[in-house]
């Protein structure tokens, strides 16, 4: 019997909708890359390695990590957003890819929204304010006092022009009418070792880590930039504490996406492994000793919070009076 047009379309789709279902049974039949636009060591590449490695359990297949770093990772999501869209080829990125698309909106060349499919937000992670025991100040009244009686002469350390350490810097600039020097750095990592050497003077960093280097005396904390003390140093103020409002909106987040046009199969899948490997006992506690807030959400539910966060970053950015570069 002939096809009706009707029937062709129906048969059309449903040929469509088993060779993505058979596709996505098959995935991963090769090893997988994230892709990272910070350097080895920071804490976006540190996460990636923990949900890389139990995704290689997991799937059976080798997930590891590609560092692109540059540009506060400008490099590294273009290139995955010009990838094909097969779960091969994944970025895990944090703020910068909502922030350079605000600051940068004419220049990038990605949406963040039309570009990227979302699979799952792995944590959240405060800000610290960290300095070198060797530069001998003990609070944040210490360190505004020495920017005040030496009015650009004090730096702070960030991943890149527009990173979330640059952007609450900035606002501590324009909160206490001070002029400090911003550092930038290809990534967090490589801005930590300066501060920790005393050759810059603070930074605010994403907290993974930071426990264990103030344990060895490398590191000081000055402040948490969150609503609540973090319970790695209780005894440290927020910066809200201080009076400092409206520095937990600094935040940054670290999670996986695939390039737009990814079949929600394969999309689904990944998401549905990462949130198992975020929830394992082991995860949790690797994750809460490195001081991050596990998230693990829906894609569905991601796509919402970026939307919302996008929002609240055109605001930090605002009040922060970060320009483009």
């Amino acid at each position: 019997m002939k096809r009706t047009p009707l029937g062709a379309l129906a048969f059309a789709l449903w040929a469509a909708f088993s060779a993505t279902v058979a596709q996505a049974q098959e995935f991963p039949s090769k090893p997988a890359k994230f892709i990272v636009g910070f350097g080895a060591g920071g804490p976006t590449d540190v996460i990636a390695r923990i949900v890389a490695q139990d995704l290689t359990a997991s799937l059976g297949q080798s997930f590891v990590v590609e560092n692109r770093a540059g540009a506060n990772a400008i490099i590294a999501t273009e290139f995955v957003a010009r990838s094909a869209p097969d779960g091969y080829t994944l970025l895990f990125s944090s703020l910068s890819l909502l922030v350079n698309a605000i600051l940068l909106e004419n220049k990038v060349k990605y949406d963040p929204f039309k570009d990227f499919a979302p699979i799952s937000n792995a944590a959240l992670l405060p800000l610290v304010v960290v300095t070198s025991p060797e530069t001998r100040l003990n609070s944040m009244q210490d360190l505004v006092a020495l920017a005040k009686a030496k009015n650009g002469e004090v730096s702070y350390g960030t991943a890149g022009h527009a990173a979330s350490a640059h952007l609450a810097g900035a606002m501590l600039e324009n909160f206490t009418g001070t002029k400090m020097i911003n550092v930038p750095f290809k990534g967090n990592a490589p801005a930590l070792a300066e501060v920790m050497s005393g050759r810059v003077t603070y930074m605010f960093y994403p907290i993974i880590g930071i426990a264990d280097l103030v344990s060895a005396k490398k590191l000081k904390v000055l402040a948490v930039g969150a609503i609540a003390r973090h319970p790695d140093f209780p005894g440290v103020p927020t910066m809200g504490e201080l009076g400092f409002t409206g520095f937990e909106a600094t935040a940054p987040w670290v999670g996986l996406l695939a390039p737009g046009g990814t079949p929600p199969a394969i999309v689904n899948k990944l998401s549905a492994e990462m949130r198992k490997s975020l929830a394992k006992p082991e995860t949790l506690q690797r994750m809460k000793q490195l001081g991050a807030i596990t998230v693990a959400d829906s894609p569905a539910e991601y796509a919402a919070f970026l939307r919302k966060d996008y929002e609240r970053w055109a605001q930090v950015i605002k009040a922060s009076g970060v320009k483009p570069e």
